[in-house]
């Protein structure tokens, strides 16, 4: 009896989980994890000229690499992803990502970051949102962002990731006199303002770029749904999802530059 009766209480565990690995699939987050990862080993490389006075060594771009792990990464999103959903309703964000217009938005969603990986595209995508900054379709745009709470909750992610990467700094001695965790906080809290005009700025770019090809009508039915109960819980899930993987990339950048400004192998 207690056999079975432990059987009826992971079996609906696994169902979950199973919509959990197909909104994964659905949301296209393999590509989106894909173009993370691009975008951290680019990271990596321009953060060498500031670290190390363009005398970065070979073993710092295998270690870059080594740190985006794409198989890694995924690995931690999905998982992650899987805990914060647990008891969610995974149906109702299936059904809209599986029919019309979540279909497309979802599509659209990983055209436009791998299409911003081309620093032209996102130059004249920049310029572009610029433009339209007064208009209605910007509006839209903006009523998305706050139905999502997106500038938070990148603006918080960032300063976490900030934080950790002192954190790996400091865990690898690369500051003689060490920092302690009120001088770390203070230095990551003065980059705040800067995090968060950059961050409205790209949300704004991106969103334009992405959307441009939806209708107003479907841009509104995705908004109704990002307020909905589902909706809510599909966002907060997908920032706790990718924060902690951020948090760990981070600290071993931090970790990895203090060995080399310490004179140790990497």
């Amino acid at each position: 009896m207690l056999r079975i009766a432990a059987l009826l209480v992971v079996l609906p565990l696994a169902a979950a989980a199973d919509e959990v690995a197909d909104l994964y699939q659905a949301l296209g987050l393999p590509r989106i994890v894909a173009v993370m990862q691009a975008e951290g080993i680019a990271y990596g490389d321009a953060m060498a000229g500031d670290l190390f006075a363009g005398r970065a060594p070979q073993e710092w771009e295998a270690t870059v690499r080594a740190i985006y792990d794409l198989g890694w990464m995924e690995a931690q999103v999905l998982a992650n992803l899987r805990a914060e959903l647990d008891g969610a309703d995974v149906g109702t964000m299936l059904e809209f990502f599986a029919t019309e217009p979540g279909l497309t938005i979802a599509s659209l969603e990983v055209a436009g970051r791998e299409a911003l990986l081309d620093e032209t595209v996102e130059s004249a995508a920049g310029e572009a949102a610029e433009a339209a900054a007064q208009t209605p379709r910007m509006d839209l745009i903006r009523t998305y962002i706050t139905a999502n709470d997106l500038i938070e909750a990148n603006v918080a992610g960032a300063l976490n990731a900030n934080y950790a990467f002192y954190v790996g700094m400091v865990q690898g001695g690369a500051f003689e006199a060490g920092l302690t965790e009120e001088e770390i906080l203070a230095q990551v809290w003065a980059q705040e303002a800067a995090i968060r005009a950059s961050t409205t700025d790209w949300l704004e770019t991106f969103l334009y770029l992405a959307y441009g090809p939806l209708s107003d009508a479907d841009l509104e039915a995705y908004i109704d749904f990002s307020r909905s109960p589902a909706g809510q819980q599909m966002t907060a899930g997908l920032f706790a999802a990718f924060d902690p993987m951020f948090d760990d990339v981070s600290r071993a950048l931090g970790l990895g530059a203090a060995r080399y400004l310490a004179g140790d192998e990497l």
